[in-house]
């Protein structure tokens, strides 16, 4: 049968857009494992395998469950060894770490402000409903007031992308000459904003933008099987 990753949709069963998600996907096909792919959308999460996780994703390897996208990576890379590896080595998982931190921190902030009116308006009325309560607890305030920033928030957000930027210069990927887990977190974010939104994140002139193009194109392309949002 194998592996089962359970991702997140909206009403277009075709569209997943979770980057905890994206990041899976990419770590299955970094390691050429088949794969089937069950969308939930967030009010079914917790009907999926038996309440294991609140979250997606969430895999089954036969009597295995796996919940987050990180401890999933390294279930794949110790599970798998003789597969492409996902970090190469101890030093590439202590470097997941930290970009794993740094696009927490860095990244999602902003990009949560530029999703949020699209994931909203993707789901249907009990998953709106869901969707509104828990991020206007979170953020405090209407989400129409948190997507309003979008515009006078977008160039710091850019200027944020410097360490990165630099980087790849230097570098195709930011595992180095091919990619890592490392570079799956980072383009879980991007590919977060192309699938839900047809704002411009990226300039196409900037090397993180040739970066993603790169990573969209790894593994037979399986990230540009979902267009981009219109």
């Amino acid at each position: 049968m194998g592996i089962i990753l359970h991702e997140l949709v909206g009403t277009d069963l075709d569209r997943p857009f979770s980057p905890h998600c994206w990041k899976t996907v990419m770590s299955l096909a970094h390691k050429g494992l088949p794969f089937n792919r069950n969308r939930v959308s967030f009010k079914g999460i917790p009907d999926m395998e038996g309440s294991f996780s609140p979250k997606v994703p969430v895999i089954r390897d036969g009597d295995k469950r796996v919940a987050d996208s990180f401890e999933i990576a390294l279930y794949l890379e110790d599970t798998y060894p003789d597969r492409p590896s996902l970090f190469k080595g101890e030093g590439g998982r202590a470097m997941a770490r930290f970009v794993e931190g740094w696009s927490q921190m860095t990244l999602h902030p902003y990009i949560n402000v530029v999703i949020l009116m699209p994931v909203h308006d993707i789901l249907d009325v009990p998953n709106q409903a869901y969707f509104r309560e828990s991020r206007e607890k979170i953020f405090g305030r209407p989400l129409e007031a948190v997507a309003a920033e979008r515009d006078a928030k977008h160039d710091a957000f850019t200027k944020s992308l410097e360490p990165l930027r630099k980087m790849l210069l230097s570098q195709p990927f930011i595992g180095g000459e091919s990619p890592l887990f490392s570079d799956y977190i980072v383009f879980g974010a991007f590919q977060w904003v192309r699938v839900l939104t047809p704002f411009k994140l990226l300039d196409e002139k900037d090397p993180v933008y040739d970066w993603f193009e790169r990573c969209l194109d790894l593994h037979g392309g399986i990230a540009r099987e979902i267009s981009a949002a219109e």
